[in-house]
């Protein structure tokens, strides 16, 4: 049945995602059947995939080495982090480049369109609404209060937008690229102050987002599913919270009615289910906008942040195409 209510859930993500741990958890405890699958390796270890189009309609049979899942009968896909496709372990050359292509764009267009399956988020509102350009002009239109932001090629633009900030200015990478120093060693791209003096040439290499500094009071991460936000104000002593987090502290925060408005704007510009929300908080109570990502964790947080969440979630998955 197309769209059945009593389908199972398909829960696409990599086997050491704990965040989605939580979730199937609460699944199981509600007998919601889910099947947990991560095409990008399984397919190389035993895994198979049908999809097919014709005269009776479109079906399709997903088999892994412990369930065979009739494709018509899933009522949610929880897009979670599946492993990117990479093509079969031990090919090289244009044969990966090729195999790899043919697993995004097949494997990957077949369960981005599972008939009547409810998304949590659609892997293409995953992507739309990963672009940061896209995210600023998005949150301005939503109503969000925005710091001022260039985006640039131009190291002279760089200087000058930079001097031009009050409280000074800030640079972010565009996209968390894996990056790693000449001993192999990963490295993390921190938000962090930056003095016009620092710009050099460098910046016409590639983009660079440059932002004016926000002199805020606290953070705050505000998590929505569907209707239902969860926000928690997070201290700590850094400007990128995320650098230091076993010096944060959590707490349950209210969401002004404005920026609730604004997040249920935005995330129906983008047709986001899910959304993890950024905002530095300044001491007069305004919430400036820094970023939504739309497959952020919130798993990290205290029970009583964490527990109303994946419930949440949970709710939406098992409702399925009714919710």
């Amino acid at each position: 049945m197309t769209g059945d209510r009593h389908g199972a859930v398909l829960v696409l993500t990599n086997p050491y995602d704990v965040t989605a741990d939580v979730v199937l958890r609460i699944l199981a405890e509600r007998r919601v059947p889910a099947v947990r699958a991560d095409p990008g390796v399984e397919l190389h270890g035993g895994a198979s995939l049908t999809s097919l189009y014709g005269s009776e309609g479109q079906r399709g049979i997903l088999r892994t080495e412990s369930r065979e899942l009739d494709l018509n009968r899933v009522r949610s896909v929880w897009y979670r982090r599946p492993t990117a496709y990479a093509g079969p372990p031990g090919l090289g050359g244009q044969d990966a480049k090729f195999a790899a292509a043919q697993e995004f764009w097949g494997v990957g267009g077949i369960l981005a369109a599972l008939p009547g399956a409810h998304y949590v988020n659609h892997p293409w509102r995953v992507r739309d609404g990963e672009y940061k350009p896209a995210q600023l002009a998005t949150a301005q239109q939503s109503g969000f209060l925005v710091p001022e932001t260039v985006i640039t090629t131009d190291p002279g633009e760089a200087r000058a937008f930079c001097v031009d900030q009050t409280d000074g200015a800030v640079y972010k990478p565009i996209w968390n690229s894996a990056y790693r120093d000449d001993t192999g060693g990963a490295q993390q791209v921190w938000v962090r102050e930056v003095d016009p003096d620092e710009i050099t040439d460098a910046v016409a290499v590639c983009p660079h987002l440059f932002q004016a500094r926000i002199p805020k009071a606290f953070d705050v991460r505000l998590t929505a599913v569907g209707r239902h936000l969860f926000a928690a104000r997070i201290d700590g002593p850094e400007l990128d919270w995320r650098r230091r987090q076993d010096r944060l502290t959590y707490a349950p925060i209210d969401v002004p009615v404005s920026v609730a408005d604004a997040v249920a704007d935005y995330c129906e510009a983008f047709g986001l289910v899910f959304g993890a929300f950024d905002f530095a908080v300044t001491p007069d109570g305004a919430w400036w906008f820094l970023e939504c990502n739309p497959n952020g964790q919130w798993a990290w947080f205290p029970p009583e942040i964490t527990t109303p969440v994946a419930h949440a979630i949970a709710d939406q998955l098992e409702r399925g195409p009714c919710a």
